[in-house]
């Protein structure tokens, strides 16, 4: 009976062990990734802008839904003026001269 419990609460243990190195091990992935991407300067593609910016999925970015950068730059991307842009003057849109930091 002794033998059960103590077999019982080595699973236990190890079990727990287990589960706790699996999701702090993916916390650092993603973490990981993420400062990957903001080291190399990875900036969203076409869809995923107009997926997160896009709210009533008309296929156009209106003023009220431009968010960050691409608010600031809304007039100058939107190239015939109509109040919105379309992922064709977004593609043709120059690209931010973002400062880099500097490398230690």
């Amino acid at each position: 009976m002794k033998r059960n419990h103590i077999i019982i609460a080595a699973l236990f243990t190890i079990s727990t062990l287990v589960i706790s190195c699996k999701s702090s091990s993916e916390a650092t992935t993603e973490k990981t990734v993420r400062s990957e991407q903001k080291r190399v300067g990875d900036r969203p593609n076409l869809e995923t802008i107009f997926t997160q910016m896009d709210a009533n999925k008309d296929g156009k970015i209106s003023k009220s839904e431009a968010k960050g950068p691409l608010s600031k730059s809304f007039s100058t991307i939107d190239a015939n003026e109509d109040g919105y842009i379309s992922k064709e003057e977004l593609k043709k849109a120059p690209k931010p001269s973002g400062q880099q930091r500097p490398r230690n």
